[in-house]
């Protein structure tokens, strides 16, 4: 039996050890050891499965946790806690006294922000990139990973707006897989849409238009081209953009199909994705259940009830 990659990555300090010819072998072993995971433990699984190849590249590209990594939301972060010294731990996520599902910086020095809602990891960022240039730190890298989701957000926006008129060393990466919890939706949306179209940027870049230097779109499950990017990106000073194009639920077929049910799927087969039947029999009313269940109720004596809820965008039927 071949000896495990994974096995001896107890930090970011090991991966930097191992060749790049390694590292889409080390992506097999990680989306496995999700999947083995959340199979029986159950989780966030789509989004990390997504980000598998990213989180690889940017642990071996920059130098965390002297560099700063923000993971927006932390639904993608499984593989980030994994490479980061909670391998032999990450059975425990989400568990009484285990880790938490997403990054805490309590948790980890690699985690440098807590987060659980979305759109707030750019704003973050954006204030250690400042506070390093007050500090003299001008070489320290500060990096944003966020949703195409997420980004709509006003809050996403008013950190765009300000790094665009700032000297913080600040990169952003845009994760686009072209759905949150639910298929994305809007008129940035359907800009992004465009913009993969031939893997060019547009001539009319609203991202370059706030006075980011934009790179991409790059395939998000190519790590020698993620590599490069990073490598170019470096050399730049101010805030830069990258646009990353992936899968959500990369490497689980059935996880690839469905993608909204295989955001947060429950216990499944790990080899096939086939889900098992719910244990949540006399177990409380999730909030958006009650609120859909309540929503049903009233629409019912009310024909023109409208719903709103922050918690995701849905395609209009």
């Amino acid at each position: 039996m071949e000896k495990s990659i994974l096995n001896t990555i107890d930090s970011p300090l090991d991966l930097r050890k191992i060749s790049t010819e390694e590292l889409p072998v080390l992506a097999k072993e990680l989306r496995k050891f999700i999947i083995d995971i959340v199979a029986t433990k159950e989780g966030h699984l789509g989004a990390s499965l997504g980000v598998v190849e990213l989180t690889i590249a940017l642990h071996y590209a920059f130098n965390t946790p002297e560099d700063l990594l923000v993971w927006d939301v932390g639904h993608q972060a499984y593989g980030h806690k994994i490479l980061t010294g909670r391998r032999d731990v990450f059975h425990t996520n989400r568990q009484l006294h285990g880790l938490s599902g997403f990054p805490k910086r309590s948790e980890s020095n690699y985690d440098t922000f807590g987060v659980g809602h979305s759109s707030t990891a750019i704003s973050a960022a954006l204030g250690m990139a400042i506070a390093s240039n007050l500090k003299g730190e001008f070489s320290k890298q500060h990096i944003a990973v966020v949703g195409d989701a997420s980004i709509a957000s006003g809050m996403a926006f008013e950190g765009l707006n300000h790094a665009g008129v700032s000297k913080a060393n600040l990169l952003v990466i845009l994760n686009d897989n072209a759905i949150g919890i639910d298929p994305s939706v809007g008129a940035l949306k359907q800009y992004l849409t465009k913009a993969k179209v031939g893997h060019k940027p547009q001539q009319d870049n609203i991202i370059e238009a706030l006075n980011f230097n934009y790179y991409g779109p790059v395939d998000g499950h190519d790590i020698e081209g993620l590599l490069a990017a990073f490598e170019e990106l470096k050399k730049i000073q101010g805030p830069k953009f990258l646009h990353v194009i992936t899968t959500k639920g990369k490497g689980l077929q059935k996880a690839e199909e469905d993608q909204v049910k295989y955001h947060a799927p429950g216990k499944f087969v790990p080899d096939t994705g086939e889900l098992l039947p719910s244990s949540s029999e006399g177990l409380p009313l999730k909030y958006q259940d009650v609120f859909g269940l309540t929503l049903v109720e009233l629409a019912e004596k009310n024909e023109k009830i409208i719903g709103i809820t922050p918690q995701c965008q849905r395609e209009a039927p």
